[in-house]
């Protein structure tokens, strides 16, 4: 039996991917942190004003765990807000369940709600959704929802506060 060895191609090979992943994941949502919105608070504001989960999404694009949100059960009518801004974002007409594990809607609640940007940090371009009045991390939108938009807005229930009618 042979035993494998590394050749230094695949040294080589290994040492691009291992130096690449740094700069693929700072490549995160650039043009949304980038752009100037409504809504500006110095990262001392927002870490007085948010809480540490929060904060952790909402300006660090960082996500919740699967099915850790009770905004992921939320059946009532209402709408949806940030957590950050109140910015209206979504209605419960929109809001459907995509078994994805995280609240899901098929459209914001109108066009300015929300913004997008390209997302590289898992190493392939996503549409990355935030907060159109403060830049906030929201989630991801996927191609993969119902009628009429098919899209599947995959929203950090932590980044929202729910308002019942």
């Amino acid at each position: 039996m042979r035993k494998p060895n590394a050749n230094r191609r695949t040294i080589l090979a290994g040492m691009g991917i291992g130096l690449s992943l740094p700069f693929l994941s700072a490549c995160g949502s650039a043009s949304a942190r980038g752009k100037s919105f409504a809504v500006s608070k110095s990262k001392a504001e927002w870490s007085r004003t948010l809480t540490k989960d929060e904060y952790y999404v909402l300006r660090q694009a960082g996500t919740e765990r699967a099915y850790s949100s009770p905004l992921n059960d939320e059946k009532r009518a209402g709408i949806f807000v940030c957590a950050g801004c109140r910015n209206r974002l979504y209605s419960s007409r929109t809001k459907y369940d995509s078994r994805s594990g995280w609240p899901s809607f098929y459209a914001a609640i109108d066009k300015g709600a929300v913004g997008t940007s390209t997302d590289y940090k898992i190493g392939y371009p996503r549409t990355e959704v935030h907060c159109a009045d403060c830049g906030g991390h929201l989630g991801h939108i996927f191609s993969d929802g119902p009628k009429p938009t098919g899209q599947r807005h995959c929203i950090n229930g932590v980044a929202m506060d729910f308002i019942p009618a």
